[in-house]
């Protein structure tokens, strides 16, 4: 669905920051919040289980007819002490949640709520400092630094793991008929993302096999308020004041969470010897590289793998045929899988590009209003005073039909040749894809390694298969794949 008023294409739009054009007219934010308390709560049960977030934001868009209005936003009582925000749902005002110059991102990862510091060793971890504070850039160096010394593992180490993990859906879709890919990627994931800064195999260590199981529990527990189960034998009355009332204490995560920092500190001497070198005390430092390993690498692979899978399973043979074509002629060309080579693989480039624009791995941003301001969306400019929360659900923005054509489809090819000009407005690392990630920004430092990452998933896979069927849904963090059959390359069938 469009996150436009007016569903009709036309020229891209300015980009967001600039001065709003002259000749929009300057105009009231639109919505209320309602009655304290009642008008959270009313919010937080549209949001949840009368409308579901597509509509509960679509159809505000069109109660308003404006992608800029007032709204609260879960969990609401009591979990959060302010739940009112002003949304920002279109291509043109989504940006402004980037300028650290007008947005403060102080403790506003998740939203209106901060969960406990008891889930971070009783720090407050990088991602929720405001590039402002002084250790913020201290950890985002360090973070870059990290990832630059390990610029040469990132395709041999994730082939070796991929191998694994295809050995893995084979063997299930041999004995049951189908393979569950998310628990599969799952524990992929974790194990990648372990050996990758451990330089072992967490099995290796007290976590084990259970890696993914762990690091699932302690997300699960700080992010329930922006959730919903979806069973329908819970009563919407009593999974809201499970999840969503008062915030999940630490507790019954505390020995899970024990034994990944413990794992990753008696692994990792040599990086927080060098956290210590830049004056980050070594406990402060573990506990960030956990985070960062857990909440940001690992939670943001266990979305956007099965993501990716998804959309190119629901596309069809004919773009398995094209990208397995183009795949592998670049690959017996350049001798194998190389940046070089990627590099040359342009549908492959676009279809990643494609599955993180319309399902973003990370659907939210917020940011506190450091100065008052003027933000516009296509149509009209809006006031926005010193103080106030601003919100952006991603999927509208990156789905703007006034920017894309056809924005709900999935097309392959959209950015390719003259389409690569949109890339700008794919937003979904809290950056624009154009932009890299610095020290005085709050774009995710691993964010080329993640469409790296994404690349050679496909790369791997049409190296081996030629084309894949799967069953498709919905699930707590985002899509559920269930891989159906497999056509291995140069078979009959």
């Amino acid at each position: 669905m469009s996150s436009s008023p007016s569903s009709s294409s036309s020229s891209p739009p300015p980009t967001s920051g600039d001065s709003p054009p002259s000749n929009l007219p300057l105009k009231k934010i639109p919505g209320d919040y309602g009655l304290p308390f009642l008008g959270p709560i009313r919010d937080r049960y549209d949001y949840f289980y009368n409308q579901g977030k597509d509509e509960f934001f679509q159809s505000r868009i069109k109660k308003y007819n404006s992608t800029i209005f007032r709204t609260n936003m879960p969990p609401g009582p009591f979990n959060a002490r302010n739940p009112k925000v002003i949304a920002v749902l279109d291509a043109v005002s989504f940006p402004v949640l980037f300028d650290t110059t007008k947005v403060e991102k102080k403790n506003v990862l998740d939203g209106t709520f901060f969960p406990s510091t008891a889930f971070t060793g009783g720090h407050r971890v990088c991602a929720y400092l405001d590039p402002s504070e002084p250790n913020h850039a201290v950890f985002k160096r360090w973070f870059l630094s990290l990832l630059a010394a390990r610029h040469n593992k990132f395709i041999p180490l994730f082939q070796n793991s991929l191998s694994h993990l295809f050995a893995n859906v084979e063997a299930e879709l041999s004995k049951n008929g189908k393979a569950d890919f998310n628990m599969l990627s799952d524990d992929t994931s974790f194990s990648f993302v372990f050996t990758l800064f451990c330089d072992r195999s967490p099995s290796d260590t007290k976590i084990g096999s259970d890696g993914s199981n762990l690091f699932t529990q302690w997300l699960f527990f700080q992010l329930a308020p922006l959730i919903t189960l979806g069973l329908k034998d819970l009563p919407n009355f009593l999974e809201d004041f499970l999840l969503h009332t008062f915030p999940l204490p630490f507790f019954p995560v505390k020995s899970a969470y024990k034994r990944l920092y413990d794992g990753f500190y008696i692994s990792t001497s040599k990086i927080l010897d060098e956290a210590e070198k830049l004056g980050i005390q070594r406990d402060e430092a573990c506990h960030n590289l956990v985070f960062m390993a857990g909440f940001n690498a690992y939670g943001g692979m266990k979305t956007l793998f099965p993501a990716l899978i998804k959309w190119v399973a629901t596309a069809g043979e004919s773009l398995h045929r094209r990208l397995a074509n183009e795949i592998r002629t670049v690959v017996e060309s350049e001798g194998g899988v190389t940046f070089s080579a990627l590099d040359k693989m342009s549908l492959l480039k676009s279809v990643v590009y494609e599955a993180m624009r319309i399902e973003p791995p990370v659907p939210f941003q917020y940011g506190k209003a450091k100065v008052d301001m003027v933000v516009h969306n296509h149509d009209a400019a809006y006031e926005i005073k010193k103080g106030e929360m601003i919100f952006g659900y991603q999927p509208f923005a990156t789905k703007d039909g006034r920017v894309f054509e056809n924005p709900e489809e999935f097309v392959g090819d959209r950015f390719v040749g003259d389409g690569e000009k949109l890339l700008k407005y794919v937003y979904w690392s809290n950056g624009r894809e154009t932009d890299e990630p610095t020290a005085e920004n709050k774009q995710c430092p691993a964010k080329d390694v993640v469409v790296l990452l994404a690349r050679v998933l496909l790369v791997e896979f049409f190296l081996r298969y030629d084309t894949l069927t799967a069953e498709v849904r919905t699930l707590l963090l985002g899509s559920s794949v269930t891989i159906t059959s497999l056509t291995k390359a140069d078979s009959t069938g």
